[in-house]
């Protein structure tokens, strides 16, 4: 990357266009510039990294353990689409999830909302579907991008504030306990997203586990 050295007084802003994209880069000393670059990367977040992902086959252990905590069971019915909505905790630096089903599989993904936290409280939110959910963020914020499909997986379904670290794709949870965890990027909001919207049939039993490391 070439360093440009550029004279500057006081209230200067310099602009950097790029020869490859065309972007414009406002570079600035002014506190009121930085404020705007601030706004600029709250539009446009960086891209996160990947999650690290493994499975372990103590199903039944698994399952015992969860069956005993409050809020380690739930039923996700058919069609629908359960979100778990996990904070970034100020004592954390890494989210951890483990999750199963039993006999049948169910779609999962990972998304980031880089929004200020004001509270760590775990919410769950369901919906019918994954377009009726969609329609509730767009309510917040625009620019509808068209959703991707459970059967290969979602594409870039999420808004300006929002980033995909795991696309929803269907997990064979009913055959191993699915495992990740994934390095705080910021502040903001996990997304976990288990989609049972493809199923026209079938409730799921979902045993699932969330916790941060530091």
């Amino acid at each position: 990357v070439t360093n440009y050295h550029v004279p500057q007084g006081v209230g200067d802003i310099v602009m950097i266009q790029s020869d490859h994209t065309g972007a414009v880069d406002i570079l600035s000393a002014e506190l009121e510039t930085a404020d705007l670059l601030g706004e600029q990367r709250k539009a446009h977040p960086p891209p996160l990294a990947a999650p690290t992902m493994w499975t372990t086959e103590k199903m039944k252990e698994f399952k015992a353990k969860m069956g005993k905590e409050k809020n380690g069971r739930m039923v996700v019915k058919r069609g629908e689409v359960v979100t778990v909505r996990v904070p970034t905790h100020p004592d954390g630096k890494c989210i951890c999830w483990e999750f199963a089903t039993d006999d049948y599989d169910i779609g999962f993904g990972v998304y980031f909302d880089w929004t200020t936290v004001t509270s760590t409280a775990i919410t769950v939110q369901v919906s019918e579907s994954s377009d009726e959910e969609d329609e509730e963020e767009d309510e917040e914020i625009e620019g509808l991008s068209p959703v991707g499909d459970v059967e290969r997986g979602s594409k870039s379904c999420m808004r300006n504030r929002y980033g995909e670290i795991m696309p929803v794709y269907r997990r064979n949870s009913h055959r191993e306990v699915q495992a990740g965890s994934h390095e705080y990027p910021g502040e903001g909001i996990y997304l976990l997203k288990f989609d049972n919207s493809y199923s026209l049939l079938r409730n799921k039993t979902l045993f699932f586990h969330v916790y941060y490391t530091s």
